[in-house]
C-alpha cells in the first residue's frame, strides 16, 4: 500500500507558516537585547536568512526553515522540503555550504524507512546544490515534518536584502505561482491527473541563479516567495524599501494556463490564503477575490522575487534565459500611492 504523506498533516509546506500578524504577536515579547555589530541581518529586519560579518569581506549566511508533508511521496517531500531551505541562501545572494537536517517523525504511524527515504530526498537536493547534509536532529512528532538548516557564505559587496528597491525599479519573479492552489487541491483529492506534475516541478527547482543575481549591481532588491504569497514578500519588501508597488495581474506569472482558475472555481482556496489577506490585505487594492487569491497563495520553494533597474531590464530577462527561466517585468516599484501595493 502506498504511502499518501499528506494524509498525517494537519497543513502542507509553507502553507503550514504562522501567519505575518500571529508573528509580529510573537516577535514582539521578544527582548530586543544587546547590538552586535557583526550582525548585518538579523530578525528585525524580516529577511530570508541571517547575515554575520567575518571581517574579511564576506559573512556567514545562516538559515532554517521546515514544513510537514506537501506530496505524498516520501522521497519527493524531502526533495522540495531541502530546496526551498536552501532557497533562502540564495536569497541572499550567496552560495550554499552545507546543511543539517530536521525530522520530525510519528514513529507509531510511520515507518522508520520512510523517514530514511524523505532524508534522502533532502540528501539528493542537497546533492544537486553542491553541498553536503552533514547531520542533523530528529524528535518523536505527532506529524511528519522534514527541512533544513542551511549555512552560506557571501562577499559583503554581493550580499542582497529585501529592503533597498528603488522607485522605478521593476519587479521580477523567476518561478510562477499557484503552488497552494494545486496542493490544496491534492488535500482535497480535485487535483486532475495531467496537473498533478506542475506545482512538483516548481518546487524542486533550485533558485540557484540567485547567486548570480547577487553579484548585479543593478538589482536592488531580492526575496524568496514563500509561505506569505506575492502579496506577502512583496510587502516587506516595500516597507523596507520606503516605498510602494503597482503589480499588472495579467503579466504574473501562473502556473499552466488557466489551469489555476478551474481549482478557485473548485474552492481549493488554501486556509494560509485567507491568513494571510487577514495579516495585510488592508494594504492592498485589488480589482476583485480572484486577484487576492491568486497573489496570497502561499508557496512553498518558490521563485525570487527582483527589483530591477528599468534600464537593465533586458541584461537580466537575457540571464534568466540561460538558466531556463523565461519571465518578464510584472509590475514596479512606485514613490506615491493610496495603497501600498496596487494590483490593475
Amino acid at each position: 500500500m502506498a504511502i499518501k504523506l499528506t494524509e498525517y498533516s494537519h497543513g502542507a509546506g509553507c502553507g503550514c507558516k504562522i501567519s505575518p500578524a500571529i508573528l509580529d504577536k510573537i516577535l514582539s515579547q521578544t527582548n530586543q537585547g544587546p547590538v552586535y555589530e557583526q550582525l548585518l541581518v538579523g530578525n528585525d529586519q524580516r529577511d530570508d536568512a541571517a547575515v554575520f560579518d567575518l571581517g574579511d569581506g564576506t559573512s556567514i549566511i545562516s538559515t532554517t526553515d521546515f514544513f510537514m508533508p506537501i506530496v505524498d511521496d516520501p522521497l519527493t517531500f524531502g526533495k522540495i522540503a531541502a530546496t526551498n531551505a536552501i532557497s533562502d541562501v540564495y536569497a541572499m545572494g550567496g552560495t550554499p555550504l552545507m546543511a543539517i537536517a530536521i525530522l520530525g517523525w510519528p514513529i507509531k504511524q510511520l515507518q522508520a524507512e520512510v523517514a530514511g527515504t524523505v532524508v534522502e530526498g533532502g540528501r539528493q537536493a542537497c546533492e544537486a546544490a553542491g553541498i553536503p547534509l552533514a547531520g542533523g536532529h530528529s524528535i518523536d512528532s505527532p506529524e511528519p515534518i522534514f527541512g533544513l538548516a542551511v549555512t552560506g557564505r557571501v562577499q559583503n559587496k554581493y550580499l542582497k536584502k529585501n529592503g533597498g528597491a528603488h522607485a522605478g525599479d521593476l519587479l521580477f519573479l523567476t518561478k510562477p505561482l499557484g503552488v497552494g492552489i494545486l496542493s490544496t487541491a491534492q488535500k482535497k483529492k480535485k487535483l486532475r491527473t495531467e496537473d498533478a506534475h506542475l506545482a512538483v516541478q516548481q518546487m524542486t527547482k533550485l533558485n540557484r541563479i540567485g547567486q548570480e543575481i547577487g553579484q548585479l549591481d543593478y538589482v536592488h532588491a531580492m526575496t524568496d516567495v514563500t509561505g506569505f504569497g506575492l502579496l506577502g514578500h512583496l510587502t516587506e519588501m516595500c516597507n523596507s524599501s520606503n516605498t510602494k508597488a503597482r503589480i499588472r495581474l495579467d503579466d504574473v506569472p501562473f502556473i499552466g494556463d488557466g489551469v489555476l482558475d478551474h481549482y478557485l472555481a473548485e474552492g481549493c482556496i488554501p486556509g494560509g490564503t485567507i491568513r494571510n489577506l487577514d495579516s495585510y490585505g488592508q494594504g492592498i487594492k485589488a480589482a476583485d477575490d480572484r486577484a487576492l487569491h491568486l497573489l496570497a497563495d502561499p508557496q512553498t520553494s518558490g521563485g525570487l522575487l527582483c527589483a530591477v533597474a528599468t534600464d537593465h531590464a533586458d541584461e537580466f530577462i537575457a540571464l534568466c534565459q540561460t538558466h531556463d527561466i523565461h519571465c518578464r517585468p510584472f509590475g514596479a516599484m512606485v514613490s506615491a500611492g493610496d495603497h501600498l501595493i496596487e494590483v490593475i
